[in-house]
C-alpha cells in the first residue's frame, strides 16, 4: 500500500513538472511571438514612413484656391435627338486671374430614359496660374477636344445615381520655344474620363418642382496612347453641392470642388501635382423644343377646324 502510494506521488510530481514545463515552453513562445508582432508591426509603420516620405520627396505640391461659373443647357429637338451647349468660366485666385476658358457643344442622342449617348467638340484656352504654370515657358495655350460620352442613369430608393463614361482626343497647343508668340505643334492626347453622381431631395421622395437637394460627385481622368508622357494619372475631382429645382426647365447649384491635377511634365525629376479646391456654380437650363411644335400644331388644327 506503502509503495502504491509512493508510486502514485512520484507520478503526481513528474506530471506537474511537465505541466510546469509546457506553461513554460508555451509562455516563452507567447513572449517570443508578441516580440516577433511587435517587429513586424514597428517594420510595418517604418516600411509606410518611409514610402509616404519617398513619395513626397519624389512630387512638388502646390495649392490654388479656384472659382468656376458654368452654364449648362439641353434643347430636345426629338424624343431621341437633342444639342447640348455649355460653357465654363474658370478662374483661378478664386475669381481674380484667369484659370481656364472651356466651350463644349454636342449632339444628344436619347438610346432609352436611361441612357444618354453624346459627340461633340470642345475648345478651351489654359492660361498661365499658380505658382507653376501648366505650360513649362509660362504661356496661354489652345486646346481642341472631340470626345464621345455615355451616360447610365438609374435610381434607388430617393437617390438618383448616374455614371457619365467620356472619351477624349486632344489636340493640345505646345511650343517648341519660348521665344514663340503662338503654338506650333498640336499633338494628339487621349484621355478617359469617368464620373459617378448620385443626389437626393431634401424635400419628399421625387426630385419635382420646387425642391431643394444634395449632390456629391467623384470624376477621375486617366491619359493613355502615345504621347502620354509623365502623367498616366491626370487628375480627379470632388464636389458637393446644394441644389434647387426650380422647375423642368431649370436648376441651380453652388457649393465646393477639389481639383487634384498631375502635370504631363517633371521637374528637377519631381511630378507635379497641384491641388486646386474653392467653390463651384452651375446654371442648368433645358429647353424641350418639341413642345412648342406640338403646340403650333394643335393650333393649326382648332384654326382648320374652325375654318371648315
Amino acid at each position: 500500500m506503502k509503495k502504491s502510494k509512493h508510486k502514485n506521488h512520484h507520478l503526481q510530481k513528474n506530471c506537474w513538472q511537465g505541466l510546469k514545463e509546457n506553461l513554460k515552453e508555451e509562455a516563452n513562445l507567447f513572449f517570443n511571438y508578441k516580440k516577433l508582432k511587435n517587429k513586424l508591426f514597428v517594420s510595418l509603420i517604418t516600411l509606410i514612413s518611409f514610402l509616404n516620405v519617398n513619395g513626397q520627396n519624389n512630387r512638388l505640391n502646390t495649392y490654388e484656391n479656384i472659382g468656376w461659373c458654368n452654364i449648362f443647357s439641353s434643347i430636345k429637338l426629338s424624343n431621341k435627338f437633342g444639342i447640348h451647349a455649355e460653357y465654363q468660366w474658370r478662374r483661378a485666385n478664386y475669381i481674380n486671374d484667369w484659370q481656364q476658358s472651356l466651350l463644349r457643344t454636342g449632339i444628344n442622342f436619347h438610346f432609352n430614359p436611361r441612357v444618354l449617348i453624346r459627340l461633340g467638340y470642345a475648345w478651351a484656352e489654359t492660361y498661365p496660374y499658380g505658382e507653376i504654370t501648366i505650360n513649362p515657358f509660362g504661356k496661354q495655350f489652345t486646346e481642341h477636344r472631340i470626345f464621345q460620352m455615355i451616360q447610365l442613369s438609374h435610381k434607388e430608393g430617393r437617390v438618383d445615381f448616374s455614371h457619365r463614361f467620356m472619351l477624349e482626343q486632344r489636340f493640345v497647343g505646345k511650343y517648341s520655344s519660348a521665344s514663340l508668340d503662338k503654338e506650333d505643334d498640336f499633338p494628339l492626347l487621349n484621355r478617359m474620363r469617368y464620373m459617378m453622381r448620385f443626389q437626393f431631395p431634401l424635400k419628399g421622395k421625387e426630385m419635382i418642382d420646387k425642391t431643394p437637394y444634395v449632390a456629391f460627385y467623384d470624376e477621375v481622368f486617366l491619359g493613355f496612347g502615345e504621347n502620354v508622357n509623365a502623367n498616366v494619372f491626370d487628375q480627379n475631382r470632388i464636389g458637393a453641392l446644394l441644389g434647387y429645382r426650380f422647375n423642368s426647365k431649370l436648376r441651380l447649384e453652388a457649393g465646393y470642388i477639389n481639383q487634384l491635377m498631375q502635370f504631363g511634365r517633371q521637374i528637377n525629376g519631381k511630378n507635379v501635382f497641384q491641388n486646386n479646391s474653392g467653390f463651384i456654380l452651375n446654371l442648368n437650363i433645358n429647353i424641350d423644343a418639341t413642345k412648342k411644335v406640338q403646340e403650333e400644331t394643335t393650333i393649326q388644327k382648332i384654326e382648320q377646324a374652325t375654318k371648315s
